[in-house]
Order: C-alpha cells, then structure tokens, then sequence
C-alpha cells in the first residue's frame, strides 16, 4: 500500500535513460552494462556513509560489509571499519589498530560515533525493528537472535537497516518485539531515546527508504533499476509515504564497478545474498 502520491509517481520518469532490469546506460555511448542488482545495492548500502566523518562504521551481513569498504575507498576516507571484535581494519582487511569490542561498547557506542547497519526481521512504518522473535513473546512461533544490542544503537548513534528480501513479512504493519527503537517510540520515551535518535536509510532488495516525512514514518527514496513503484507497495504491508517523481537508485561508476569485482569480492559472493529477480 502507498500513499495518493503513488499515481503521480508513476507517470513520472524514473531516470532519463531507465536502463534494463540489471544494467546501466553509459551518458557517453548509451550502451547497457552488465551492472547487477547486488551491485546497485552495495552502492546503495555505501551512501549511507556518503559524507560520513570520522566514525566508526559497523556494517552487518555482506552487502552492507561491501558498502562501507567501498565507501571508504571513495568518499568517505575517514570512515573506521572494524572486524567486529579486536581491530581497525583498512578497506583491504589490512590491521590498523587494536579496538576491542569492550571499546566499541564503552567509549564510541555512548559517544554516537558509530553508523552502524543491521539486519531486520520486521520493521514497521515509524522504524521499529524486530530481531528477537516472531509471535507472541510469551511464546513465540519463531525464536530469532534476541534483541541483542538493538535498542543501545538505536538510542545512541545512527542507525539503518538492510534487508535483502523485501517481503510483506518483513516490511509489517507493527513488529512482534521491538528490538530497535523507532521514531514513535523514541519519542514517547523522552529525550534520553531521542536525544541521539537516528533512523537514517532502510536499503531493500527492490529501494531504499528513509523517514524524513513530518509524522517520521518511511518514506521511499529511491527504486532500484527495473523496479516499479507497484512492485515496492505489493512487498510493503503499510502505508508508505511515496513523493511525486520517485528517482532511480544511482548506478556504480565505473571505479566503483572495478573496486568492486576487482578488489573487494572478486568471488561474486554479493550475487549469492541478492540474486536478480
């Protein structure tokens, strides 16, 4: 379901050379690429750090990994990656220091210099997350990971999610459990949870999202190429905001491409989490 704006957005263009489903239109010779929905995903998940400072970034699952090496190989050299336990790592895996967890936890985690991206089971239209469990929490159909340290990120620094199966059974009118805090939620509970509060991107398999409406619910920002604004709403089970004139998420440059099949997964392993549908 989308919101009456959904009509105008359809008849206007997404792109002024839309390529096919899983390929790019060069400005220079017009010619199509083999770019694929991975690859426009992984840009997707690095524009989330697009302009970031120096912080701490903590991506979780592969294309969200990718996104923040390959954007601190580009635009956001002084973005801080870690292997999530002990170390500092460059974009090439290369140990730039020691930064033990129990440091991430004590010093950048309240400091809010820390973007980090997770996952999300369910996520409803105010940003709310569910990682912990499917059903009644009393006695769940589905035990998931818990809440793990969802509501800590979520009140203290800036926080987006991935999901690479964009579903309406993850994309739900209201989350079984709140593991990570949104806006309604960070707000009902005063400034301590919405002080620091930051839900910033939602990247899925077919857009990507954010929540800068005036009532903080989501919003599409983009679709990815060879996507329709229908297709999002059959995958959404809510109401989302959608402006006049939906864009086209952007494509890989052609250094992002090489960086990409290059250097940081020359395996292709990104195809294997998103396949083209």
């Amino acid at each position: 379901m989308v919101s009456d704006a959904r009509e105008a957005a359809q008849g206007a263009p997404t792109h002024p050379t839309a390529p096919s489903p899983s390929g790019r239109r060069s400005e220079q010779s017009g010619a199509v690429s083999d770019v694929t929905r991975a690859e426009v995903c992984v840009v997707a998940c690095a524009d989330a750090w697009r302009g970031a400072a120096e912080i701490v970034a903590s991506p979780m699952g592969l294309c969200p990994s990718l996104g923040a090496r390959l954007a601190r190989a580009t635009f956001s050299p002084d973005l801080v990656l870690t292997d999530g336990a002990a170390y500092a790592l460059t974009g090439d895996g290369v140990v730039e220091g020691w930064l033990p967890y129990q440091v991430i936890l004590d010093l950048v985690v309240p400091s809010g210099r820390r973007h980090v991206m997770m996952g999300a089971s369910q996520l409803d239209r105010y940003g709310n997350q569910n990682i912990s469990c499917i059903g009644d929490w009393a006695r769940p159909a589905r035990q998931l990971l818990g809440v793990r340290g969802a509501p800590g990120n979520t009140v203290n620094h800036r926080t987006s999610y991935w999901v690479p199966r964009h579903s309406p059974r993850v994309f739900v009118a209201q989350v079984d459990l709140v593991s990570g805090v949104g806006y309604g939620r960070a707000a009902e509970a005063g400034e301590s949870a919405s002080r620091y509060h930051d839900v910033h991107r939602v990247v899925s398999d077919l857009g990507v999202f954010d929540f800068e409406t005036p009532d903080r619910t989501m919003r599409l920002r983009s679709v990815h190429p060879g996507v329709t604004v229908d297709e999002v709403a059959a995958g959404t089970g809510f109401e989302l905001t959608v402006p006049a004139g939906v864009p086209q998420t952007r494509l890989p440059t052609d250094e992002e491409l090489r960086l990409l099949r290059e250097v940081l997964d020359p395996g292709g392993s990104r195809e294997r989490e998103v396949p083209d549908r």
